[in-house]
């Protein structure tokens, strides 16, 4: 009975495998982050109207999940039904081209462009997911999810590094990047840096990253990595058997989630760069990456060292709360942080709050580990986890490409017109978040039960 309940040992090499491939995600989105409003002030495009800037940056951030949201269904469907390799390998191929594309953009357009393409071509983030799900049982499983937050907070760590650090290098490294490319495309070093790491990667899965199972299409029936057949009406559901209960409660959460958190995302390089009169901190891209920076190393640490524990204490659902709970308090502490550097400067009280919201942003991330683990448990059967995690992906990509130009927009537009003192983004954001927490409630106390190939029932 107690060897029962052991835990199953992760499989290590191949979820290693999966993480690497998971970082290249963060490593190139948030690479962007600290000079993309610079960037886009350099464009011309605002006709040197630094109110402006929010509307283009947020447009720019929304594309990718547009498009990726047009796909993302798509992409994990096939993954089912071809395997999970490939679709990776081709998502990579992606990654890498748009965020080359991106360092060599001298027009809005092609801005626009490399983020398109970036978002039609990358459907890896819910096919990893539905990876780590068939890699793990429900025995290990929280320990596996628990390791997707940590390897996004060293994304998050090493981006704005690489962003802050290699952008403008002509300016920070005259000696080495002295030459008139590096003056014309300024922004292209941290570009190229994050493409190679996407290129390691692909290698890397190339040669050694296994496949979960392997579909006879001849047959029609899934072969798993063990060689036992799966006859074909287990296979994968079509999209109207996937809509029960369980999995729309549990992608509108993971909406909910997604919607909040990308908004804050999107939210804060205009808050940390924007000039003091206007709502923001005045800072530098190097600066603004070290913040955004050690907000990464905060939450790979505290989630490596604390969510298992915490979901042990406190059960899936409180900690979920708990997490949402958090954006109420962040999305009041901005406008707070900003009122004291318009009447002292940045000073030392600025500092301390702005580590009190890097610790809540830390704690509010607890929350993605746990909608990973309802939405695994919510497939109504292991053969359509695939597109299950498609179809969160792609309510979540919706979600992400709305929220950024919705918030960015907000705060220009507060800015601009002085609702609420330039701070009405935040009171909008604030009940945004509430309502957030009523969704958050209707998810179950105990996860659903998984019946291998059968259906799921909702817990008491």
């Amino acid at each position: 009975s107690q060897k029962q309940h052991k835990p199953t040992p992760l499989p290590k090499v191949q979820i290693g495998i999966v993480l690497l491939l998971q970082l290249c995600g963060p490593i190139t989105s948030q690479s962007i982050y600290p000079y993309i409003t610079q960037l886009i002030g350099e464009l011309d495009i605002t006709g040197g109207d630094e109110r402006k800037v929010g509307y283009y940056a947020g447009l720019i951030q929304s594309l990718f999940h547009l498009t990726q949201a047009i796909t993302a269904m798509q992409w994990s469907r096939v993954s089912d039904r071809v395997g999970r390799k490939p679709v990776l390998l081709i998502g990579l191929v992606g990654l890498s081209a748009s965020i080359l594309l991106f360092g060599l953009s001298r027009t809005f357009w092609t801005l626009v462009i490399s983020r398109c393409l970036c978002g039609l071509l990358n459907g890896n983030s819910g096919v990893m997911k539905s990876m780590i799900g068939e890699l793990t049982d429900s025995s290990n499983r929280a320990q596996g999810f628990s390791l997707i937050p940590i390897v996004w907070a060293t994304g998050a760590t090493l981006g704005p590094l690489m962003g802050g650090t290699f952008a403008r290098p002509h300016e920070r490294f005259p000696r080495v990047f002295g030459g008139q490319f590096w003056q014309d495309y300024p922004y292209f070093l941290p570009c190229l840096v994050a493409s190679s790491f996407v290129c390691v990667s692909f290698i890397v899965a190339l040669l050694f990253l296994k496949e979960v199972r392997r579909l006879s299409v001849a047959s029609g029936s899934v072969t798993p990595m063990d060689g036992s057949l799966v006859c074909s009406q287990n296979g994968p559901l079509p999209l109207r058997d996937l809509l029960v209960y369980p999995v729309i409660i549990s992608i509108s959460n993971h909406m909910a989630l997604a919607f909040l958190n990308i908004m804050l995302n999107a939210l804060l390089p205009l808050f940390f760069a924007m000039p003091i009169h206007i709502g923001g901190l005045g800072f530098k891209p190097s600066t603004i990456g070290y913040i955004l920076g050690s907000f990464g190393v905060g939450n790979g640490v505290f989630q490596a060292l604390f969510f298992a524990r915490i979901v042990r204490r406190f059960g899936e659902r409180r900690t979920f709360l708990g997490g949402i709970i958090s954006f109420m308090p962040i999305f009041l502490l901005l406008p707070i942080i900003s009122s004291i550097a318009k009447h002292s400067g940045v000073n030392l009280v600025v500092w301390i709050g702005i580590v009190v919201l890097v610790f809540l942003m830390v704690f509010m991330d607890v929350a993605y580990g746990c909608i990973f683990m309802y939405l695994t448990a919510s497939s109504p059967n292991k053969h359509s986890l695939g597109a299950t995690n498609g179809l969160s992906q792609m309510g979540v990509s919706f979600a992400r490409a709305v929220g950024p130009a919705l918030a960015t927009s907000l705060f220009s537009l507060s800015v601009e017109r002085n609702m609420l003192g330039g701070y009405a983004v935040y009171a909008i954001l604030f009940c945004i978040s509430c309502l957030a927490i009523f969704l958050a409630v209707l998810l179950p106390e105990k996860m659903w039960e998984e019946k291998g190939d059968g259906d799921v029932e909702p817990g008491d």
